[in-house]
């Protein structure tokens, strides 16, 4: 496309394109990001991306290959040779491949709960999966959920939100899932697991979990489910729209 001679051509701000459509939910772990952005989704007429599972994907590929987690240099050179990809349902079901293999199901254990922060902390392993972020979402109106969405990889989102809640609920509600799901599970051990991510994840080098400084907090601590949806619903029809 040409540029008309009066008008200057913008400079390289390091905007990325294709997301003025993009909701970006961040925050940490257990405060119901993901059950909400797929029910945000399909409310407002968008698709959802997972961007947890992609790091889930790639720290399954890292346990399954015996890499150790404490050498970062081991495990950038091991992902060199791991392709990750993620294929959106028409009903919205996020279907996470490793290799060409469907390991949705296999990312949810509590072995890769445990280990996803060591790996996804690996700048390497951030690099590659932030570029797969933005080529799945790119001119899609799509909410996407993670922990530097709205500040790493769409920083100029239409509408960015970073949830939270206190430990002590968060940690509830992921012994509650364990168990849904068959799991054993342990409430102390959980709290303690959501601490040390907490940790981890807000005091990494590259890319730390934090709010963008333009997002809206919603702090779901005391919040039921259908009341955290509304107010999702009602920022995204007030800054981009909700489909028919």
């Amino acid at each position: 496309m040409s540029t008309s001679p009066n008008v200057p051509t913008a400079p390289d701000t390091g905007v990325v394109t294709g997301s003025a459509r993009v909701v970006a939910i961040d925050g940490p772990a257990g405060t119901g990001k993901s059950t909400v952005s797929k029910l945000l989704a399909g409310t407002v007429g968008a698709q959802c991306l997972d961007t947890g599972a992609m790091y889930r994907a790639v720290t399954l590929a890292a346990l399954d290959l015996g890499v150790p987690l404490d050498d970062p240099a081991a495990i950038a050179a091991a992902m060199a040779d791991v392709d990750v990809d993620v294929i959106i349902d028409a009903d919205g079901t996020n279907r996470v491949f490793l290799n060409d293999s469907d390991v949705s199901d296999r990312i949810r254990t509590a072995e890769v709960s445990a280990a996803v922060s060591a790996v996804s902390a690996v700048p390497e392993v951030r690099t590659k999966l932030v570029a797969l972020q933005r080529k799945v979402s790119r001119d899609r109106f799509v909410v996407i959920e993670g922990r530097d969405v709205g500040t790493v990889v769409f920083p100029d989102a239409g509408l960015k939100v970073f949830l939270t809640a206190t430990a002590e609920a968060r940690a509830q509600r992921r012994h509650q899932q364990n168990l849904e799901l068959g799991q054993p599970s342990n409430y102390d051990e959980v709290l303690a697991a959501v601490n040390r991510r907490d940790h981890l994840d807000s005091t990494r080098a590259v890319s730390p979990m934090r709010a963008a400084d333009d997002a809206v907090l919603v702090d779901t601590s005391d919040l039921t489910l259908d009341q955290v949806l509304d107010e999702l619903a009602r920022l995204v029809d007030e800054r981009i729209g909700v489909q028919p």
